[in-house]
């Protein structure tokens, strides 16, 4: 065992990014430019009923800086500049929306020695506060974050969990809405020949005392398809295939279908992310 740990928000992301990831239900269209001179574009559209959106987000890179600035169809302007290595082992990060004058926010990221450190802090008057720290190492990590509302002066979250992450598998276990959840997840590479996996999680409300479940599976057909399930204890059943037909671009299909309904409802999403 060694290394540093992955920050808090990852703690369970191996079981969450199988049971829910590139799930999509909309039809939903994006496009990434990469260049060499060290500016991209990406544009992504999505329609949702009879709604449609979407936003072009711009990256520019020179060094140990970034600069990102996203349009999107409601005419609001969001730009992010990040710098890495401005201090050992950290990066920062300033962002803004307008017209929202209050959405200046920092994020200071943090990891070396094993500790992973995420800290916020919002850049007005009375700004909401947000640290998250995970200590162990790449096999075995626990952590914790919170976040204080200064305006309101109560805090608007604190959530605790503990991960450990092998090649073959991954549990964790998060105590989540200020203490009222407790959520134990659990990934299993079965084949790694074929790349099966299969994932559980469990729910459990101390509020309500009432208890829930995910379930779900993952098969490589090939290197370039995907064919994912999933079932939840309210009775939606999903199914999703994906296929990389050239290299990073991909066109995913995903469904579901509710079995507790009297009428059938079968909800299709299609994706398509082109990178040229």
């Amino acid at each position: 065992m060694g290394g540093c740990p992955a920050p808090f928000s990852e703690i369970g992301k191996r079981a969450r990014d199988l049971l829910t990831k590139d799930y999509n239900y909309d039809q939903k269209f994006s496009l990434a430019i990469p260049s060499s001179t060290g500016m991209g574009l990406t544009a992504v559209g999505v329609k949702k009923d009879n709604i449609f959106v979407g936003d072009i987000n711009s990256q520019y890179k020179s060094g140990n800086t970034a600069v990102d600035v996203k349009v999107d169809t409601y005419s609001n302007v969001t730009t992010k500049v990040t710098l890495t290595d401005l201090l050992p082992s950290t990066k920062a990060a300033v962002s803004f929306s307008i017209p929202d004058h209050k959405s200046g926010k920092l994020d200071i990221e943090y990891g070396r020695d094993g500790v992973a450190m995420n800290s916020s802090i919002g850049l007005n008057p009375t700004p909401l506060l947000e640290l998250a720290a995970a200590i162990g190492c790449s096999d075995v990590a626990f952590g914790g974050e919170i976040g204080f509302d200064t305006a309101s002066s109560s805090f608007t979250k604190y959530n605790a969990g503990i991960s450990f992450n092998k090649p073959d598998f991954s549990a964790a276990l998060i105590l989540t809405d200020k203490g009222q959840i407790l959520k134990a997840s659990y990934v299993h590479l079965v084949n790694p020949l074929s790349g099966t996996e299969v994932a559980a999680e469990m729910t459990h409300r101390f509020s309500t005392l009432e208890n829930g479940f995910c379930i779900g599976s993952l098969h490589r057909v090939d290197p370039f398809t995907v064919v994912k399930t999933r079932f939840t204890d309210n009775g939606k059943v999903a199914l999703l295939g994906q296929r990389e037909w050239r290299p990073k671009s991909l066109v995913t299909v995903s469904a579901e279908y509710d079995t507790k309904t009297t009428i059938a409802t079968l909800k299709l999403g299609l994706a398509i992310a082109l990178k040229p």
